[in-house]
């Protein structure tokens, strides 16, 4: 009987630590994100102005898709 209360026991915990691990997981996803935006083609835009350039909407793109591209 006392190996059945401690299976219960172990299930228990790891239903806790899982729960426990994911919510933790998501909250610290969710402030990295909010910190470090994915960049954007707003960003990209300043990034060529910063540059002395004026991109045109085809760069963009090929920006774009070249950085979803290396993921």
């Amino acid at each position: 009987m006392g190996w059945l209360v401690n299976l219960v026991y172990l299930l228990v915990g790891a239903a806790i630590g899982g729960f426990c691990g994911f919510y933790f997981t998501r909250k610290e996803f969710e402030k990295q994100i909010k910190e470090n935006p994915p960049i954007s083609e707003k960003m990209i835009r300043a990034m060529f102005l910063q540059m002395g350039r004026k991109p045109s909407e085809a760069q963009i793109k090929q920006v774009m898709k070249s950085m979803e591209n290396a993921k």
